[in-house]
């Protein structure tokens, strides 16, 4: 039984430590939480966010099994076996090796030990831009005020104003009240400390008046006309502050409601809230959790990325990919995607550009166009946990395991010969591919950020979809800020957890603070 014990404990070393770079994932916030274990893998909790790839996998798994009884009906796109044959796609496996990375990883700038909260948010949101909602903001009131009569109790807005306004927003997300005017309030979420910086009524002047984009120009059709110019800063700022690690994650992250508010509504008050209008992509760095690039969808109106242009889904989610890594181009990053993007296409073509993928495949959501049908339906015979089958086609490997269900993953970063292992607390080792393995360990990563990450949305709930984008990304900075001030000398001097972080920024935005800019 020891003997037992002290080979699964090697094992997980041995595995762990192809994984290195994912040490710092379960210290990334500060603090410890429920889903911080010595697994590097999928987490075992039944909560976890990891499990919507395996019921991606097991909804699959159900239509694999009706295709099974109905041969004619395979996935739009895929191919006979005698034509997958033709094609290039073949039962012989062949060694194959990524090129190594040609970047390095951390922080662009390095920050001095006695940077503040500020000076990390401000690398995304410098003065200038702040300084340009404090422009913007007052052209629209005064514009506003000349076609609807005047407001008295209006006056213009200035530079340390902006910055409070910002501030109080912000607090929402370290103190969880939907409505930031609780602030002012004399009930439960009332906060005296930060309150008499700014009236009520000032600030709900500035949040009446608040834009970062007073007026359309003729020549613009953008439906984020709005927030385009911070957007651009943003990407800007974030792709010149910040080197990610070779691998990277697209995905949706979790900008939904926090669970902690959805489980307390009822079924009335869910139905009432409005849908977003717009889904937000991130390439993601699975290193660190730093999110190296944002790209945002709107699901309704006209443009080159609606689905009215566009044909399907796929598409659309290829679209999303090529702009989020057309600055990858030449480096051999690895990208992990899931099933909306995963296509041989879109991989064929990331490779010309020395970008490897390695993505979750599914019959139902991912572009099947040119893939093997043999490979996309379930056999007949019984299958046993681990066993799996590889097809080849150049350097692209298209594997099918199984795991109390048929996992297929599309991949040209990871040999096919090399055996990697899934680790479960309750069923012991599982044999896969190395591409398996290494696909679980960096999205379990990502899922534990999202966990964490999903404690941090700024609460504030605008109608506006410009609005509800800007705080979602304002949001996403102040996680960015975090993970920078964790990796620099300021860390060492004063070690923040991410919630005394946020509220320490909170305080210097509104000014009650003393910190002197490092920039």
């Amino acid at each position: 039984m020891a003997e037992c014990g002290r080979k699964a404990l090697s094992l997980l070393e041995a595995v762990r430590s192809r994984y290195e770079s994912l040490q710092i994932s379960d210290d990334v916030f500060g603090e410890s939480g429920d889903d911080s274990s010595e697994n590097p893998f999928y987490s075992t909790s039944g909560d976890s966010s990891s499990e919507r790839y395996s019921s991606e996998s097991n909804g699959d798994e159900q239509r694999s099994a009706e295709m099974s009884g109905n041969q004619s009906d395979h996935p739009p796109g895929s191919v006979s076996n005698i034509q997958a044959e033709e094609e290039g796609w073949t039962d012989a496996l062949r060694e194959i090796t990524a090129p190594p990375f040609k970047d390095t990883c951390g922080p662009a700038q390095k920050m001095p030990a006695n940077a503040s909260a500020i000076d990390f948010f401000q690398i995304f949101v410098p003065d200038n831009v702040i300084q340009n909602m404090v422009t913007q903001t007052n052209m629209y009131a005064k514009k506003f005020q000349e076609r609807f009569g005047s407001d008295e109790g209006w006056c213009n807005v200035t530079l340390s104003e902006m910055k409070a306004f910002l501030g109080y927003v912000t607090s929402t997300s370290i103190h969880h009240h939907e409505s930031v005017l609780s602030i002012w309030s004399s009930g439960f979420y009332s906060n005296k400390s930060i309150a008499l910086t700014m009236t009520q009524s000032r600030f709900e002047k500035i949040l009446k008046y608040f834009h970062i984009v007073a007026f359309r120009s003729s020549q613009t059709s953008n439906g984020l006309y709005k927030i385009q110019p911070f957007l651009d800063s943003l990407q800007q700022s974030l792709e010149c502050s910040f080197r990610p690690s070779q691998t990277q994650v697209l995905h949706e992250p979790l900008i939904d409601e926090d669970p902690l508010f959805i489980t307390t509504c009822t079924e009335r008050e869910l139905r009432k809230r409005k849908k977003r209008k717009f889904s937000l992509w991130v390439r993601q760095c699975t290193a660190t959790g730093f999110i190296c690039q944002v790209y945002v969808h709107l699901k309704e109106g006209a443009g080159p990325d609606s689905l009215d242009t566009l044909k399907n889904k796929p598409q659309l989610h290829s679209l999303v990919a090529r702009q989020l890594c057309q600055n990858l181009s030449g480096k051999n990053s690895i990208i992990f995607t899931g099933p909306s993007i995963t296509s041989l296409n879109l991989f064929e073509e990331f490779e010309k550009q020395d970008i490897y993928c390695c993505g979750l495949l599914s019959s139902r959501k991912s572009d099947c166009t040119g893939l093997p049908q043999s490979m996309l339906t379930n056999p007949d015979a019984p299958q046993r946990r681990g066993q799996y089958k590889t097809k080849m086609k150049g350097n692209m490997s298209l594997i099918c395991w199984y795991n109390k269900g048929h996992f297929r993953f599309l991949t040209n970063a990871y040999s096919p010969s090399k055996q990697g292992v899934i680790i479960k607390r309750k069923s012991g080792e599982v044999p896969c591919p190395l591409a398996v393995e290494a696909f679980a360990a960096h999205l379990s990563y990502i899922c534990k950020y999202d966990d964490k990450y999903s404690k941090y949305f700024i609460f504030h709930k605008p109608n506006k979809t410009w609005q509800q984008v800007f705080w979602l990304t304002i949001s996403i900075v102040i996680n960015n800020a975090y993970i920078l001030y964790k990796m620099s000398d300021a860390y060492h001097r004063k070690r923040y957890s991410r919630m005394q972080f946020g509220e320490r920024l909170v305080r210097e935005l509104l000014g009650l603070e003393d910190c002197s800019p490092t920039q």
